[in-house]
């Protein structure tokens, strides 16, 4: 019986996924079918608080703990789209948070990276992940603004948190042609670019406004 409930369960989640991506995504004009068919696979509900899995397919942010969010799905697909993943790619996440977006990279690429302020938010994403099968990853507890100079260069860098600039280290750990996606601007609002590095410089896109909690280290905001 137990069994029987869980099955229901995870059918009607599978449900809400599907009814996630067509009227959250596509209905916004998200039209890369690999990350509208990786957000229609990966269980957004295990990657949010239990007292919240009801909420987890709703279109807006909700708080994981230690004043850290998991972003609206929309947000997650913008900013994963405007990544371009292919498959080959090696990247890297700022603010690794509950695992969901480390989780929608590491379906897309073939290695995906993670930096979490937190060390507590970190092991737990950590253990999620693998519990979820996925091995093509790596977490580390740190300073997200500094990179991972050690697993550098990157195809793509993408931020989760808002930061006050672009943090020079992680321009720098582009590879050539390397795309990074950012949230810049004020604490309490943002607007979100795409970075690409080309020929030793960078051309900047703009994609609109956006909210994030902030990017705090070295070279984001100071810690409050």
């Amino acid at each position: 019986m137990p069994f029987q409930k869980e099955k229901i369960q995870e059918e009607n989640f599978e449900r809400l996924r599907r009814e996630m991506v067509h009227s959250q995504l596509e209905r916004r004009n998200i039209t890369d079918q690999r990350v509208l068919e990786v957000m229609r696979k990966v269980p957004r509900h295990k990657f949010v608080p239990e007292r919240m899995r009801g909420e987890a397919y709703d279109d807006h942010p909700l708080p994981i703990g230690k004043g850290q969010t998991i972003s609206q799905p929309y947000m997650v697909a913008i900013m994963t789209e405007l990544l371009g993943l292919r498959g080959e790619e090696r990247v890297l996440e700022i603010g690794t948070g509950s695992g969901y977006q480390l989780a929608i990279l590491a379906e897309l690429a073939r290695e995906a990276f993670s930096v979490e302020r937190f060390g507590p938010l970190a092991d737990q994403a950590r253990a999620r992940l693998r519990e979820l099968g996925y091995r093509n990853f790596e977490i580390r507890a740190g300073d997200g603004t500094l990179g991972w100079p050690e697993r550098a260069p990157f195809d793509g860098i993408i931020v989760t948190a808002g930061s006050p600039d672009v943090p020079a280290p992680l321009v720098e750990q582009l590879s050539e042609g390397g795309r990074l996606v950012i949230p810049v601007g004020e604490e309490r609002h943002q607007e979100l670019y795409r970075l690409t590095r080309e020929g030793g410089k960078t051309r900047k896109e703009f994609f609109g406004g956006c909210v994030f909690v902030p990017l705090v280290g070295e070279h984001g905001w100071e810690v409050g």
